[in-house]
């Protein structure tokens, strides 16, 4: 059963915030401070959140209440957009380009030594679940959280 399919079954309130999250992670050399630009590269943390959040009418918010393509617009970085079916393509460009402007994708990094480490890249976003069922975003690999009367349900 999908994660949609799933959500579907708990008979939400179409006003319910689902919690969804994405994470993915690389080996790094820490020693010349690239592990981020690494696990840019070698993970598709920035590419499936790009993709999420480029899905019409869903209208991802961060974690602390802010509409994740309002944001960027207001920041100008969405004005360049040539218009070409290739939005999430050109959401993940942009929010690599930007990576510590934007603020909209979390890492963290385990030092092994002086030299080696892990990083992980993690997105975060709440929906409504009205504007899931409405949208019908691609959730393959997020994992869902929601709160209801018996405490949070995870799902993914």
């Amino acid at each position: 059963m999908t994660i949609l399919e799933s959500l579907k079954n708990l008979n939400l309130d179409t006003d319910a915030v689902v919690s969804l999250s994405y994470s993915g992670g690389t080996d790094v050399f820490v020693h010349n401070e690239t592990e981020v630009d690494t696990a840019l590269s070698d993970t598709d943390v920035v590419s499936t959140f790009a993709e999420l959040v480029a899905t019409p009418g869903l209208n991802a918010e961060t974690q602390y209440g802010g509409n994740v393509l309002e944001s960027l617009r207001n920041e100008g970085l969405l004005d360049d957009y040539a218009h070409d079916h290739t939005f999430s393509e050109y959401l993940a460009e942009t929010i690599t380009d930007n990576f510590y402007d934007v603020e909209v994708i979390e890492y963290t990094t385990e030092k092994y030594d002086h030299k080696r480490g892990f990083c992980t890249l993690s997105a975060d976003v709440n929906v409504t679940m009205g504007n899931i069922l409405k949208s019908v975003p691609c959730l393959i690999g997020w994992k869902a959280s929601v709160k209801t009367e018996n405490g949070t349900l995870i799902v993914g």
